[in-house]
């Protein structure tokens, strides 16, 4: 007589070569039958090191690593970085440089959220998706290009504003892709929001109340897809965001279906923010500041420039290090909080520096969330967590 009662509890692995970990994520996975009963993280194939690489760099010369970070929103990362130097110098940012951060910081939200339902909806099986999305994606990294000369990794945020200001082109293209965005984010609802089968996938799956959420410190669409209505950008300013008008996208369900129509949200209140910084931007001004503490000069008249020169060679020759002490700086990344702590013992390169990176805070959950699913809905559980490996493996 056959008993089907019997529980029987086999370990399988999930990458790190599989595509649906998004990068070189293993995990370990105990199942009984098709139910999933433990999901184990295994990071660090990833080799990054870059807190320990800051320990050997100067300040400035951090920057290009932040990059690498959540590389799918590269200037993020160097805002979050440079906002946390500016704390140490007080340095004030010119009012043009200030704009042109948000656009570019919103330009990355909606890059990254693009990456995100493309290849979302590919791992449930929706194809049509993933080549829209990456077409609207194509149109923002072409913008970055024309802009900085770079689609990815272009370190443009520096600390004291921006490298150089932008062309015109970039302005007359940003403008027309904002024009017609949101008519491109209804496009992707009407092909999932109400699509049987990605209800199905997505509804009751990767459940998380608004306590898990605060028990593991989960962040972003995590966080506010469980109720919880929190922003950096509104709840701890920084930079100008309280110039411009816009809502925080929650909603209640706390499943993978609540953080997909929260992140889809987001792309148009992210829309809303470019829209109203393209008006709002002054049409002249510098977008670096003159502290020679920070900035080398950027005077077009060379007898200005070499003035300017010799006035950083002396305040240098006069033995300016960087304040000792400890600051802390987060801002709302397309994942989450993304945070830089930084020690300085007074030298020009910073004494030890912490990453709070959202990806790797967020796949702590994955457990929780995972638990009692089947072993097919682990591939929905980890889309709607949007890990990138460059911030886990840091």
């Amino acid at each position: 007589m056959i008993n089907n009662n019997i529980s029987e509890v086999i370990t399988v692995n999930m990458g790190p070569q599989h595509p649906s970990t998004h990068g070189v994520l293993r995990l370990v996975v105990d199942i009984d039958g098709e139910t999933i009963v433990n999901v184990e993280p295994d990071v660090g194939f990833l080799h990054r090191g870059t807190e320990k690489l800051a320990e050997n760099r100067t300040y400035h010369q951090v920057i290009p690593l932040t990059d690498r970070l959540d590389y799918l929103s590269p200037l993020s990362n160097n805002l979050a970085y440079c906002l946390a130097v500016e704390k140490f110098f007080d340095v004030k940012i010119p009012e043009r440089a200030e704009y042109l951060r948000v656009i570019l910081a919103e330009m990355a939200r909606v890059a990254s959220h693009l990456v995100w339902v493309a290849t979302h909806a590919l791992d449930i099986g929706a194809m049509t998706v993933f080549l829209y999305a990456f077409r609207e994606r194509e149109e923002i990294l072409d913008m970055f290009e024309v802009g900085t000369g770079q689609r990815m990794t272009s370190s443009w945020i520096r600390i004291g504003g921006i490298r150089a200001d932008m062309p015109e082109d970039f302005f007359v293209r940003l403008k027309s892709f904002t024009d017609k965005f949101d008519s491109c984010v209804d496009l992707y609802e009407n092909l999932l929001t109400n699509n049987r089968i990605w209800k199905m996938r997505t509804i009751g799956i990767g459940h998380l109340s608004d306590e898990d959420v605060q028990a593991y410190g989960t962040s972003g669409p995590l966080m506010r897809g469980s109720g919880i209505d929190f922003d950096l950008r509104r709840d701890e300013p920084y930079g100008i965001y309280d110039r411009f008008k816009w809502e925080i996208p929650v909603e209640e369900a706390g499943d993978t279906y609540a953080r997909y129509k929260v992140r889809m949200k987001e792309m148009r209140e992210a829309n809303k923010i470019l829209q109203q910084a393209l008006e709002q931007i002054p049409a002249t001004g510098e977008v670096m500041t003159d502290d020679p503490r920070v900035a080398l000069p950027a005077h077009e008249d060379v007898y200005e420039r070499m003035e300017a020169l010799i006035r950083r060679f002396y305040i240098v020759s006069k033995g300016f290090k960087a304040p000792k002490g400890e600051t802390y700086q987060g801002i709302e990344a397309p994942k989450g909080e993304l945070g830089f702590y930084l020690v300085s013992e007074g030298e020009e390169r910073p004494y030890r520096m912490k990453i709070r990176a959202p990806s790797y805070v967020n796949l702590g959950a994955l457990n929780k969330m995972a638990q009692g699913h089947m072993l097919a809905d682990l591939v929905a559980i980890v889309g709607t967590n949007d890990v990138v490996l460059g911030e886990i493996d840091r």
